[in-house]
């Protein structure tokens, strides 16, 4: 399996097909600011399927990733893997036989094939580390860097940005790994206290968190243009954590898979829906990706909040990116995005994969300004990707907790509540849809206060969290101040 940039980026030094997994592993952007996507996706047949069935997740993992992975040796792949997704990790206080299944499935309405309904449920992906879904691929890519690293004798410096729960579960998954430092940047009081604090009170000696005053895409910004400045990037080694890394996406193809077979039996595998919260695009990018593999995807269904931008272009054609001054601080502060990154990915499928033609609509971007594919074929185009949208505002977030846990005896974040408030508008009759859970409510305190007078729990290990001491560094909008931490603190 090789590796291409979706701005069409070449060089000597590659083989006419790219790079590999590995090569692409540590680096985050491809040299010309691009993301980097499989030359092809490999294709999974029927019967295939149907023998993954009953796989454990670390084998279904295994599975899936083998076909995207072929320069790691299939017993040390399966060993990672295994080391990953045990019930250890993932059981935050659940019974051994529910910390197990590592991503169960909750039915709020089970299918009644005698009145066509599909049935709607939440597949569980936060009961990791964090308490977030982003430990479903970041537990995995710590350790698929300890392992390259070691392998090849070098360290890496990471670089990333986070809105809210990137951070934390990198950091965590990051910590005390051997050749490893890890530089995170978050907006400054950007984020519930509860996420600051899963950050900001890790004192590990490899852990460095920087907050900058402004928002999510200006932190991300910033990392783009260290990334893309290369001389930097090679002195300072610096590599990536945020869903511009391949292997993030990669990772999280693997719970569409597991979804879908908890959703269906092998004599009614019929397509589902997968309704996403989406603030970077990576989410629900593995999702389309898992699509174009074969998996029966009926509808992938983009839920965005106040910060619509995703929505918008679903719907109109317009890609019109916001300024940190127009992006609105919201109850679901994750998804406080307008520049999502991952993005860039699925254009390059809409448009036939022709990088000239992304180079030419991310001139526009880089420049501030939108493109338009409305009037154009790719517009027409959109259909066959199965992506339908739409949005979600603090008062319907509300709304869908209190209407949550008062049908369901089931507390959600705010996150899983716009995901949840808008696939359950755009369910189809006979199709399951199954809504991606974000995060746990205890992330989000105050806002399951504002909407049900009462706290979430917490696990106990997470008791008082907020009141630890806490480690960061505050600074303006500034590339050059975030260079200058970066050499003071490997000088």
């Amino acid at each position: 399996m090789r590796y291409i940039s979706t701005r069409g980026y070449t060089a000597s030094s590659l083989s006419s097909s790219g790079h590999t997994f590995t090569e692409i592993l540590l680096g985050g952007l491809a040299p010309d600011g691009g993301l980097y996507l499989p030359e092809t996706y490999p294709q999974v047949s029927r019967d295939e399927l149907e023998q993954w069935r009953y796989l454990s997740y670390a084998e279904l993992a295994y599975a899936v990733l083998s076909r995207f992975i072929d320069d790691i040796p299939a017993a040390d792949l399966q060993a990672l893997l295994a080391r990953t997704y045990t019930a250890g990790v993932y059981c935050n206080g659940r019974s051994s036989a529910q910390a197990s299944e590592i991503t169960p499935l909750r039915w709020l309405e089970r299918p009644d094939s005698a009145r066509a309904e599909g049935g709607l449920a939440i597949l569980e992906l936060s009961n990791g580390p964090t308490l977030a879904f982003k430990d479903m691929a970041m537990q995995l890519l710590g350790n698929l860097f300890e392992y390259v690293l070691a392998r090849q004798g070098e360290e890496i410096n990471i670089l990333g940005a986070t809105s809210g729960d990137t951070g934390s579960s990198a950091e965590h998954a990051m910590r005390g790994k051997k050749g490893i430092q890890v530089f995170m940047l978050s907006p400054h009081e950007r984020m519930s206290a509860f996420q600051r604090a899963q950050m900001y009170s890790l004192h590990d000696a490899n852990i460095h968190n920087l907050a900058v005053r402004g928002m999510f895409d200006d932190a991300q910004d910033i990392v783009k243009a260290v990334s893309n400045d290369h001389a930097f990037k090679a002195k300072y080694k610096i590599g990536a954590v945020n869903s511009i890394n391949w292997a993030r996406v990669a990772a999280q193809i693997v719970y569409y898979f597991k979804g879908y077979f908890a959703a269906t039996t092998g004599s009614n595998a019929r397509q589902v829906a997968f309704a996403v919260p989406s603030g970077n695009f990576g989410n629900i990018c593995a999702g389309h990706i898992a699509r174009m593999m074969g998996l029966p995807i009926g509808r992938l269904v983009l839920a965005t909040n106040e910060n619509d931008v995703l929505d918008e272009f679903f719907r109109t054609g317009v890609y019109r990116p916001r300024a940190a001054a127009e992006t609105c601080a919201t109850s679901s502060p994750s998804m406080d995005i307008s520049k999502a990154s991952n993005f860039e990915r699925f254009v390059f499928d809409l448009v036939g994969r022709n990088p000239a033609m992304v180079r030419q609509l991310w001139l526009e971007i880089d420049a501030g300004r939108s493109f338009d594919l409305s009037g154009t074929s790719f517009f027409a185009r959109l259909p066959e990707f199965g992506f339908v949208s739409g949005k979600s505002t603090h008062a319907d977030r509300l709304a869908t907790i209190r209407r949550t846990f008062e049908k369901y005896g089931l507390m959600i974040d705010t996150h899983t509540a716009d995901g949840l408030k808008v696939g359950s508008e755009l369910r189809t009759p006979g199709m399951p849809m199954i809504v991606l859970e974000t995060a746990l409510p205890v992330k989000f305190e105050e806002t399951m206060v504002e909407a049900l007078g009462r706290k979430p729990e917490r696990p106990a290990s997470l008791q008082g969290i907020e009141n630890l001491p806490q480690r960061v560094a505050v600074m303006d909008v500034s590339v050059e101040a975030v260079k200058r931490f970066i050499e003071q603190h490997l000088s």
